[in-house]
């Protein structure tokens, strides 16, 4: 699946927006069901029973009304009179309405009921200039976005391949990695529950939208956010055992490859490896790290679930 670069912003702006359902109608792509800020998942893959025939959007669902309608067609008016230099300043204003597909869809039909060649070409040049106004206003709304939303947004960009800003879903190991070196560099502070719950929200946005490449992107975002956190906040001490070793492996690297690691260390060295050692290892973390956040907190989750992920792999690995 491809996805391009510039469809981050739009979605920090609907995020960001949340009474904008503007953007929503533009997918081609079924939507997914994606856990609400509760219930947030790492690991899970959605069945056939989590899609939904149809976007649940309330406003994607049915007609507009005739006041609707009025609504747009005065905001098409204005937008036909003001100049071209006003085009940003005004769309900014009623972005809610404008960014909606319903709203192309009226400037097509007032086209066809248009009774002049002049009145059509004002119409169809108007909605050229709105498609680029747009653009600009969602690339615009990045300066005034708050830290957090734009770390978010700077490690989804890692995501994307750097010659064609496309993103390749499933991600390639080097992408992960670019992903990962841009959250080495972001304070610890800095990931919080705020952080959390602005990917949470992109998710959710997302599959909404129907953006499932995205969704998969962002789960990876919160895969490696578990494993840098816990990283840090882990002490291994100056003569780490092999289990801390290898879980110290495990929590920097892609989680696609720990079925693969565990295989390889696993009873090997001169001290063999248990998975009981691994085990012990991981319990102790949870104890010592995750335990100690505040109760329910969404990090508490996240962390507990990568964890318990882990564990999952670990037990199924074949017994010697």
């Amino acid at each position: 699946m491809i996805l391009r670069n510039e469809t981050i912003s739009a979605l920090m702006l609907l995020v960001s927006l949340p009474l904008i359902s503007g953007f929503a109608g533009l997918s081609t792509t079924r939507p997914l069901r994606i856990s609400t800020p509760t219930t947030t998942t790492l690991h899970s893959t959605p069945t056939p029973d989590d899609i939904p025939s149809q976007s649940r959007l309330e406003g994607n669902r049915r007609e507009p009304t005739i006041a609707e309608i009025s609504i747009i067609d005065d905001m098409i008016t204005k937008l036909l009179a003001a100049p071209s230099h006003e085009l940003p300043r005004v769309v900014s204003k009623a972005i809610r309405v404008v960014s909606s597909p319903r709203f192309f869809l009226r400037i097509a039909e007032r086209t066809d009921m248009a009774t002049s060649d002049a009145e059509k070409d004002k119409l169809s040049e108007l909605a050229g200039n709105l498609v680029s106004t747009l653009e600009a206003v969602v690339s615009t709304t990045e300066k005034v976005l708050d830290d957090t939303a734009l770390d978010v947004e700077n490690i989804v960009k890692a995501a994307a391949e750097p010659l064609s800003g496309e993103f390749l879903v499933p991600l390639l190991p080097e992408r992960i990695a670019s992903m990962r070196e841009v959250m080495d560099q972001i304070e610890s502070p800095r990931l919080d529950e705020g952080f959390l719950t602005t990917i949470d929200s992109w998710m959710n946005k997302s599959g909404q939208d129907g953006m499932d490449g995205m969704v998969v992107i962002l789960q990876k975002v919160l895969q490696i956010y578990a494993g840098t956190v816990i990283t840090r906040a882990r002490n291994t001490g100056d003569a780490p055992s092999p289990a801390a070793v290898l879980f110290e492996e495990l929590l920097n690297m892609d989680t696609d490859n720990w079925d693969f690691q565990l295989r390889n260390k696993i009873g090997e060295g001169e001290e063999l490896l248990s998975s009981e050692a691994l085990m012990a290892e991981i319990q102790r973390t949870i104890e010592s790290v995750v335990l100690g956040l505040e109760n329910g907190s969404m990090a508490q989750r996240v962390q507990a679930e990568y964890l318990r992920e882990l564990i999952t792999r670990v037990e199924a690995m074949p017994q010697e």
